[in-house]
This record gives structure tokens, C-alpha cells and sequence, in this order.
């Protein structure tokens, strides 16, 4: 499938490659707690636990951004709408830190911008050291006067960038970003746009899109809500949905399978096996940076099969790093390559 030299060629391309990333940006805020300075609250008597350390990163289509920065993209361009409030500001700043522009990513007032609060305890690693989790999510309907100003933004944006990713983060029908006038809205614009790679990923509504590459997880291709842990589809019951999605979409069609890698249809299916990474692992984010280095790949000329081993690659990266959201640089996916042949040498 790939060389090392042929993988490294393709890596270095990375830093040509032109970006945007439209849909739900969320702050991730991480409040580092010590349990040995937890006090009892002088009004209340309850346990008051004591923040040592905060920090914030982009969440939900922000670690895409932040994977993307991470494999060498040249440039990089956030799209969406956020609140104009203290979390869009550091969001803003953690974004800009990364080399992405933000002036894509509307301020609007009567929107609060999507938050995941995670308090954890400091030195102890993975879901050990996790609290209960605070999310922030806007629970009404997208206005659609938002949503026509991110039309704008995405067509004015379309001429400057090689793909756009779509991440529809909120599960709340309409009200993410990515409405379902945005979705027919993009149809369009993806169909008039050959040149620029439309991919899509989507929590719940994956079947709504057209004309646009889309990666579903193996229980969200066969509209499995909810899956209880250890639960995992048959390759025979995915090859029948991604025939159908295939289909529907027009476009080829990415799905994760886990441990057991990716399947590729264009249109013949094709499962690209993953690196086998020994526990314990954090699995946040693996999605996400499955994207990054597919779309990466496909925009400097790897076929699907190629472009889904590279995401298998990266993602093998992102999953061994506990109690955050990883990122994988171009010498640790090499790495990863060198365990995958090793794993699978009959795919040399």
C-alpha cells in the first residue's frame, strides 16, 4: 500500500494543503484538581475541591483543528458560531495558537459557546483521575439568520482551501451549527465545487448529507444509538450500510471499526486494518484525528485505502495518550507505520 519513503513523501505534502473546518467548535476546559487540598465550605459544609491547574483546548471540531495543525497543515480556517463570552475568547486564543484564523467563527450574542467542563484529579491518569463531566450546549433552534451568514462564510472560503471538513457535534436536531438548511445548503455547494474535498462527520444525522465524503463510526453506520461498551457491528451487517450510504452520498465512504480499522467503499469495500495498540487507552477524539490525516492524505493524492491507513495511523497515536484529547506529529505516524507492517506483513 505505502513505502515508508513513499509515506514520508505524502507527509511532507501536508504543509501545502489548505483547510477549513466548519461546524461545532466547543472550549475543552480541564480543571486540574488536588483532592489532598479539598476543603469543607464555611456556608455550606460541603467539600469544596480546589483547582491547581486550568487548562483549555479546542473541543469537538477544534480537534480537528488542533490534529490538522499537529500533522504540518499550511492553513488552517475555523467556520461556525460561537457565543461572545469569555469561553469563545479563550477558544479564540487557543485556536489562533494553532495557526488557525477565527474569522470564520461568528460571535453572536445570544448563543453560549459550547463547552465541556471536565474537572479531573491532578496526577492520576486516564478515566481514573475524571469527575463527573459539565457540558454547555445551546438547546434551542440555530436562528436561521446565523445559519445564512455561515453560508456566506463557507462560499466566500470555498476558492481559498482544497477540503472542507463538516463536524456536526450536537445531537439536537438544528441546534448545532449544522442545521439542516446547512446540510441541503452544502449539498450545493459541493456538487458546484469539484475541486474542494467535502468531507463530512456526524453524530446522528451522517444519512442527511450529499455529494460529500462522510466518515460514520460502525454504530452510527447502521443507525445504532447508544451502543453498551464492547459492543461491536459484524463486517457483513457494515458492508450492506455502506453499500446504501455509498449510494445516498455519492461519494466514498469511511467508516471506523475500532481496533479492527477502517472500511473504505469506492464503491468496492475495502477493510484497511488498524495498529493493535496494547491498553490502556483513551479512545476521545480517535475519530477526529482519523479525519485529519485521511483528509489530509486524499487532498495530496492518496487513494481512499491510503488516505483510511493514514487516519488508522494517526488515530493508533492519539488513543495511547491518557486524560486528553492527542495529537500525532508526522514522526510518531511514521512510527506507527513501522508497527503496522510489522502487524501486517502481508500487506507490504
Amino acid at each position: 500500500m505505502f513505502s515508508p519513503d513513499e509515506l514520508a513523501a505524502l507527509l511532507q505534502q501536508f504543509s501545502q494543503r489548505r483547510i477549513a473546518v466548519l461546524g461545532d467548535f466547543f472550549l475543552d476546559k480541564y480543571l486540574e484538581i488536588d483532592p489532598l487540598l479539598a476543603e469543607p465550605s464555611l456556608e455550606t459544609g460541603r467539600t469544596a475541591h480546589q483547582v491547581v491547574e486550568v487548562r483549555r483546548a479546542p473541543g469537538a471540531a477544534g480537534t480537528v483543528v488542533n490534529n490538522l495543525a499537529a500533522l504540518g497543515a499550511g492553513e488552517l480556517r475555523a467556520l461556525g458560531a460561537v457565543g461572545d463570552d469569555g469561553e469563545a475568547y479563550d477558544l479564540c486564543q487557543a485556536l489562533a495558537r494553532l495557526g488557525c484564523s477565527t474569522d470564520g467563527l461568528l460571535r453572536c450574542p445570544e448563543l453560549m459557546t459550547p463547552t465541556y467542563l471536565k474537572p479531573r484529579d491532578v496526577g492520576v491518569p486516564g478515566l481514573l483521575g475524571e469527575h463527573s463531566r459539565y457540558d454547555t450546549k445551546n438547546r434551542k433552534p440555530l436562528p436561521a439568520e446565523i445559519t445564512e451568514r455561515l453560508m456566506r462564510a463557507v462560499e466566500e472560503v470555498l476558492p481559498h482551501v482544497d477540503a472542507l471538513i463538516i463536524m456536526d457535534q450536537v445531537e439536537i436536531p438544528d441546534c448545532g451549527v449544522v442545521t439542516t438548511r446547512l446540510r441541503e445548503q452544502l449539498a450545493v455547494l459541493a456538487e458546484r465545487s469539484p475541486r474542494v474535498l467535502f468531507w463530512a462527520d456526524s453524530r446522528r444525522h451522517i444519512r442527511q448529507f450529499r455529494n460529500t465524503y462522510i466518515k460514520p463510526n460502525q454504530f452510527e453506520a447502521v443507525g445504532r444509538i447508544n451502543p453498551l461498551p464492547g459492543d461491536e457491528v459484524t463486517l457483513r451487517d457494515l458492508e450492506g450500510a455502506i453499500g446504501e450510504l455509498r449510494a445516498a452520498t455519492g461519494r466514498p465512504v469511511f467508516v471506523t471499526c475500532g481496533d479492527r480499522g477502517m472500511l473504505v467503499s469506492d464503491p468496492e469495500v475495502t477493510l484497511v486494518p488498524g495498529v493493535q495498540v496494547p491498553a490502556p487507552i483513551d479512545p476521545t477524539g480517535a475519530g477526529d484525528s482519523a479525519t485529519a490525516g485521511a483528509v489530509l492524505s486524499l487532498t495530496c493524492g492518496a487513494t481512499p485505502p491510503q488516505a483510511a491507513l493514514v487516519g488508522n495511523l494517526v488515530a493508533s497515536v492519539t488513543v495511547r495518550q491518557l486524560g486528553t484529547t492527542g495529537v500525532a506529529s508526522p514522526p510518531q505516524v511514521l512510527e506507527a507505520f513501522e508497527y503496522w507492517r510489522q502487524q501486517h506483513p502481508a500487506s507490504r
